[in-house]
């Protein structure tokens, strides 16, 4: 799973600050007491977008309430020395138990004051950045200031019925041929020749490169793969590697050697070789010629189908869930886009920060698994990070717009919806459930998979209250594409 992100913090909450749990009997106490005792006085002071200061005091009569709650609820239960449980007087269980009594009270208060002077400016608590004590003490009220960011007002544009083209994809014959093609390609093999290589064919190379007479590393330190390789298998096919590269190896044989010359294109890797002529030596060792299994029933065995025409059929349904799943996917975005664009207001920048942060997280380990170097990734830092503030901003936008939604149609998520998203995580896992539970216990990730479950369901709505008109399909459905021949 990965870190926390926006979810977790968009489950709109209008808890106190932390350390401000209250028990049950204490809530109860509390409710009984506001009714006989002044509110909270409460003032607030704007410090930016979706950040505000309260002020909020406790007036005294409330206090000194409290203050004799709590001491009794420590008389009925203390045990001190000369006296049975319960029994001992008022002023020495005060006096034995007074920094518990005063911290206990401080909570209470604190819980409770909070939850007022938020629900009573209607502000929905994101999270809560401090708080400082101004004031506190028997006699005395008690005071104090918060600093919150709260989620953003504004005005729902109409929501039902909004318009959205859906595409209607059939799988045709040849879609199926396509991704027939590329199972075969999963199972190439490339048999060694002796004669010279040809469009189609691998070349197993070792290369030096140079530009403007020195190693591509002198003009960038990340160019390592690009200055020099050994054993490397080149596909003699157009753009491989570098565009124009592999095309001039054609004809050779293994033991021979080629200078190979290049242009390095616009928007090339390394910014500061584009436009400029690299030359390479290049040393083929072997040539290898492409052998593709033949398309039968043994072939389909390989992938669990008893028979050719089997697999045919598994693969069309493939593609067709794919095409419906992609149709679905463009129709929730354009309700997404035709629901945000009327919407203009700000946003909290705790929660942008978050899923930022989440985000460049996600780029950078994709392409860590990907095998690009820290030093390109560090190069290319500053445009991972903008990029990923920008996705950022419109996910927050839309976390909230649907949020909103959810709460005025009352869609909730039910146990038994967790328990399945569970249950489907375990298996993506290979993992018993009860651990995933722990799992997921642990890194406090249920807010999160909440939210992710809440969001389907409130697009689920809108999707079947939309007008959507199915159109043709602009093209046929694509086969899975496969990637070239690694060493």
């Amino acid at each position: 799973m990965r870190p926390r992100c926006l979810a977790s913090r968009l489950f709109l909450c209008r808890g106190a600050p932390k350390g401000c749990a209250a028990s049950e009997e204490e809530k109860h106490s509390t409710r009984l007491s506001n009714r006989k005792v002044q509110f909270v006085n409460v003032s607030v002071e704007n410090l930016g977008p979706c950040r505000k200061l309260l002020r909020i005091e406790v007036p005294v009569e409330r206090v000194t309430k409290a203050f004799d709650d709590v001491t009794g609820r420590y008389v009925r239960n203390a045990q001190l020395p000369g006296f049975r449980p319960g029994k001992a007087p008022r002023h020495l269980v005060a006096r034995n138990f007074e920094s518990r009594i005063q911290e206990d009270t401080k909570q209470h208060l604190l819980q409770e004051s909070y939850r007022e002077a938020t629900e009573g400016q209607k502000l929905r608590v994101i999270t809560t950045l401090g708080m400082e004590e101004q004031s506190f003490g028997r006699g005395q009220p008690f005071g104090y200031t918060v600093t919150l960011e709260h989620a953003p007002e504004f005005e729902l544009p109409s929501y039902k019925g909004l318009p959205a083209r859906r595409e209607v994809v059939t799988v045709a014959d040849a879609d199926v041929d396509r991704a027939l093609e590329a199972l075969r390609e999963q199972q190439v093999k490339y048999n060694e020749v002796s004669r010279p290589a040809q469009t189609g064919d691998v070349a197993v190379v070792n290369y030096t490169g140079t530009c403007e007479g020195k190693p591509l590393t002198d003009l960038n330190p990340t160019a390592r793969g690009l200055t020099e390789k050994k054993d490397t298998w080149m596909l003699l096919a157009e753009n491989f590697f570098i565009p124009g590269f592999t095309e001039q190896l054609a004809g050779a044989e293994a033991g021979s050697k080629r200078t190979v010359r290049v242009t390095f294109p616009p928007n090339f890797v390394i910014s500061e070789v584009v436009g400029k002529e690299g030359v390479y030596e290049v040393e083929v060792t072997s040539v290898r010629e492409k052998e593709l299994p033949a398309l039968d029933d043994a072939f389909a065995k390989a992938f669990g189908a008893p028979s050719l025409e089997e697999l045919r059929q598994g693969v069309r349904r493939d593609l067709q869930n794919e095409a419906n799943f992609k149709a679905k996917r463009a129709v929730r975005d354009q309700l997404i886009q035709r629901l945000l664009e009327p919407l203009n207001f700000d946003l909290p920048e705790s929660a942008i920060s978050t899923e930022t942060r989440n985000l460049v997280y996600n780029i950078v380990n994709e392409n860590q698994q990907r095998g690009v170097p820290k030093e390109a990734i560090e190069e290319k830092k500053g445009e991972i990070f903008q990029g990923a503030q920008n996705t950022a901003r419109a996910r927050v936008k839309a976390a909230f717009v649907l949020n909103r939604i959810a709460e005025l149609e009352k869609i909730t998520v039910e146990r038994e919806e967790l328990a399945r998203r569970i249950t489907q995580l375990a298996q993506q896992n290979n993992m018993d459930p009860e651990k995933m539970v722990k799992v997921i216990q642990e890194r406090n990730g249920f807010p999160e998979i909440q939210q992710e479950i809440l969001t389907s369901k409130v697009l689920d709505f809108l999707e079947l209250n939309a007008q959507i008109e199915e159109v043709p399909a602009l093209a046929s459905a694509p086969a899975p594409e496969t990637a070239p021949p690694a060493a």
